[in-house]
């Protein structure tokens, strides 16, 4: 992601969203549907919790997902006074507001006014909002794409750029915030900036211990402790006064791009890369290499940490199991493991391994005895193993570049375009919620929700809507055609949301003379069944 910043969030805020893709829903079996379609997906770029929802900023605009029921409302540039689409940053304020950020400006939504803020009518310098952090007293601190850093307390504006502050680069990809108040500030080309309120202090290469201005992460311990990941400089421990730099050449960090910092419950951060695994417990380092360790290749895919503690690691040389002590290396020359590139990992209650490789197949391995599926020997449509996830039942949810697999022990199931509601075939990711619901992120089609008892009720009642609509041509000056994925009541509206046309239609496909609308901007709804699709137009 080059130098840019990676916004780091606590792991419950990617509950249910652990896909790339996610957008707006569309059924299918209506009369009792298995399967719900998060369709025409974009990609996540902001999460925000509030209690039992979840506020997902997306490219097609805001998502509130409810994390119990599933149930999402849509908030787009159609249906509401969301700004822009492209969503950035989303953040929270004790009163519950939403302040969002987007390409055309910063959105403040109280759940039921929205409230605009742009160049144009406040003093937001840039209309590109990157990034939004809330301190204790309520101020909004917004970092924005080229117009630098602005402070809002609700009614005054104050902006520091690098014309009037100490801000060293007007490019603000993160804003984190510590326990004193004070902002840490990532940029993209000018290393650190720390901001009390008065006064400015700018780590660089230059003048302190950042060994790389291309910051990609920032972490806080639990002591305050700053720990900064670059790009290319490795790693920077910052205490406020000191700065500890581990690199590949002053210690045991076997790579200087560091992909990913965290820290567990006791402290302890652990660093993977490209090149291997590194454990840091504040004093001593354990480096995890293929020079060093039972590791056979250097870069990590995947762990995962078994009821007993001992980590399973995934890897481009073969599965490492390690115990804090002990390794135990399984790959192709010393074990049944299919193929030594593993992506994905999966325990099940008896403590069974079941083990994703690319183009190998599934391995499953109860710590004696190797089980192999391919496709040509069992049920699995693809050898290609993106993704696992485990029923309470203890069934097995098996994500390929063939669709979904369902496998019990002695039976498969598969689901693929052809004959489910799977909008994509291609399965990155599986997770599974307390009602036994499958979420299923794919690659291209967006997020699937599968319950092969019947998606619940809770999850169905509500109306859901998204922007189906195509209105073509547009702008347009006599007629325009109107297609839809329902059928139902159609209206059209104008911006005061007086209804102008109003007539069933019974097509998917509808053409309408508009002749006689005034010019101005348009709105249609089409209400269905179970759905509302909105759509908007331009009238010439």
């Amino acid at each position: 992601m080059g130098s840019k910043i990676k916004k780091i969030v606590d792991m419950k805020k990617v509950i249910l969203l652990f896909v790339a893709l996610i957008s707006l829903i569309g059924f299918v079996n209506a009369q009792n549907p298995q399967w719900l379609q998060y369709t025409n997906g974009d990609g996540i770029r902001a999460l925000a919790e509030e209690g039992n929802d979840m506020w997902v900023g997306t490219n097609v605009g805001v998502v509130k997902l409810d994390i119990t029921t599933g149930i999402p409302t849509f908030y787009n540039t159609s249906n509401s006074g969301l700004p822009g689409n492209t969503v950035f940053s989303i953040a929270i304020d004790e009163n519950g507001t939403k302040w969002i950020g987007t390409y055309f400006g910063l959105a403040e939504f109280d759940g039921t006014n929205w409230t605009i803020y742009n160049t144009s009518n406040s003093g937001l310098p840039d209309n590109h909002v990157w990034s939004i952090a809330i301190d204790a007293s309520g101020t909004k601190w917004i970092g924005t794409y080229d117009g630098g850093l602005a402070e809002f307390d609700g009614t005054n504006w104050t902006i520091y750029n690098t014309s009037n502050s100490g801000l060293p680069d007007n490019h603000v990809w993160s804003i984190a915030i510590d326990e004193n108040g004070t902002k840490w500030i990532g940029t993209e080309n000018e290393g650190l900036a720390e901001f009390d309120g008065t006064n400015w202090a700018i780590y660089n290469t230059s003048n302190s211990g950042l060994p790389y201005d291309g910051v990609v992460s920032i972490a806080i311990d639990a002591s305050g402790t700053k720990w900064i990941g670059t790009y290319g400089g490795g790693l920077a421990e910052f205490d406020g006064t000191n700065w500890t730099i581990y690199n590949t050449y002053n210690s045991g960090l076997p790579h200087d791009y560091v992909n990913s910092i965290a820290i567990d419950a006791s402290g302890t951060k652990w660093i993977g890369t490209s090149h291997g695994l590194a454990e840091f417990d504040g004093t001593n380092w354990t480096i995890y290499n293929t020079s060093n360790s039972g590791l056979w290749s250097d870069v990590v895919t995947s762990i995962a940490i078994d009821a007993n503690g001992t980590m399973w690691i995934g890897t481009y040389g073969g599965l490492a199991e390690f115990d804090g002590t002990n390794w135990t290396i399984y790959s192709t020359y010393n074990s049944g493991l299919p193929g030594d590139f593993v992506i994905s990992i999966a325990i099940d209650a008896s403590g069974t391994k079941w083990i994703g490789t690319e183009n190998t197949g599934l391995a499953e391995f109860d710590g004696t005895n190797w089980t192999i599926y391919y496709a040509y020997n069992s049920g699995l449509p693809n050898d290609f193993v993106w993704s696992i996830a485990i029923d309470a039942s203890g069934t097995k949810w098996i994500g390929t570049y063939g669709g979904l697999a369902e496998f019990d022990g002695t039976n498969w199931t598969i689901y693929n375009t052809y004959n489910s509601g799977l909008p994509n075939s291609f399965v990155k990711s599986i997770a599974i919620d307390a009602s036994g619901t499958k979420w299923i992120g794919t690659s291209g089609g967006g997020l699937a929700a599968f319950n092969e008892n019947g998606i619940p009720l809770s999850f169905r009642e509500n109306i859901i809507i998204g922007n189906y609509i195509k209105v073509y041509p547009n702008p347009a000056s006599t007629s325009i055609t109107i297609e839809t994925r329902t059928t139902g009541s159609l209206t059209i509206h104008n911006g005061s949301g007086q209804e102008l046309i109003i007539r069933q239609i019974t097509e998917l496909k509808t053409r309408l003379d508009v002749s006689n609308l005034p010019s101005g901007v348009y709105f249609v709804k089409v209400t269905g069944e179970k759905t509302v699709e909105v759509g908007k137009f331009i009238k010439q």
